[in-house]
């Protein structure tokens, strides 16, 4: 099982009080959340191998250089990322939480959580759960594998199962097409501009049509009239440089240098008496008692 953290805490921060916080008043709403959602997890789907993904740059520099765009909207200051205040200083609290109970912390220099996980699904060679809010990791469902997103969309307790059949069904794609699809539509959240004038309707078509971006830009190159609809071949070839560059922004790494970290789900805290000591600090005796409590309960069975 692979947690796209940042995702997950992002969601607990705004699902979860900022009324809830340590003994010195400070919020530790994400906190709380992020540790009950992976007890949940954890009870629910017993993991025997779980990693936390991750980002060690939010806007990588390669992405940037291909498409200036790229989460620009989400910028702060400089090049830091546009974070809610009481959001910032519960992140290294998460992260030594997550070191006392000892579930793996995974990040690679360079690159995001994406990477990260798309790196880990490629190296596994049994079956993975990627649990995220983000649907770009939809690209990597795989049902042969099987890979397969669990999509918080409805919540932690509600979680809706992506496969290839999801795909196919909700966007009118091949099953493992999502990341040309998403190429060619674009992502206004991501500030990717996709190709003008293709919206999702017609993006959906040509990925189908074609069976690739790849198969689908060949066509274009090689003067290929069929399959086009109305007016698309002129804006494909209106954007050609931009599809140039795209697929390497829109596409997770499959060889981020991510450590080789053993990700056995843990069944007993790693450093008990540091656990103790961030319990007290942030008030943390509930969600850390149903946590190791659902690692406890997952070991026994």
């Amino acid at each position: 099982m692979l947690l796209d953290t940042p995702s997950l805490y992002f969601r607990a921060f705004y699902g979860v009080p900022e009324s809830m916080t340590a003994p010195d008043g400070m919020p530790v709403n994400a906190v709380r959340g992020l540790i009950d959602m992976i007890a949940t997890l954890v009870r629910d789907h017993s993991p025997t191998r779980l990693a936390a993904c991750m980002d060690a740059d939010w806007r990588p520099a390669f992405r940037v250089a291909a498409i200036p765009t790229y989460k620009a909207h989400r910028v702060a200051t400089g090049d830091e990322e546009e974070v809610p205040d009481t959001l910032v200083p519960q992140i290294p609290v998460i992260e030594e939480i997550l070191d006392a109970v000892g579930i793996a912390r995974l990040a690679a220099d360079g690159y995001e959580a994406d990477d990260v996980i798309g790196t880990l699904t490629y190296r596994e060679a049994g079956a993975v759960d990627i649990v995220t809010g983000d649907r770009d990791l939809f690209q990597l469902v795989d049902d042969a594998k099987p890979c397969r997103v669990l999509y918080t969309v409805r919540g932690i307790r509600n979680l809706q199962t992506i496969d290839e059949g999801f795909v196919a069904q909700k966007y009118g794609i091949p099953g493992r097409g999502y990341a040309d699809f998403a190429t060619l539509r674009g992502d206004p959240s991501d500030g990717l501009p996709g190709v003008p004038g293709v919206g999702e309707k017609t993006a959906a078509t040509l990925i189908s049509r074609f069976g690739s971006l790849d198969k689908l830009i060949a066509a274009l190159d090689e003067g290929v009239q069929e399959g086009f609809p109305a007016g698309a071949r002129a804006k494909l070839a209106a954007a050609r440089d931009y599809l140039n560059v795209a697929p390497a922004v829109v596409k997770v790494a499959h060889d981020a240098p991510v450590p080789g970290t053993g990700l056995a789900c843990p069944t007993a805290p790693l450093d008990a008496d540091r656990l103790v000591a961030l319990s007290d600090r942030y008030g943390l005796d509930g969600p850390l008692n149903r946590l190791l409590s659902a690692l406890s309960s997952r070991a026994a069975t």
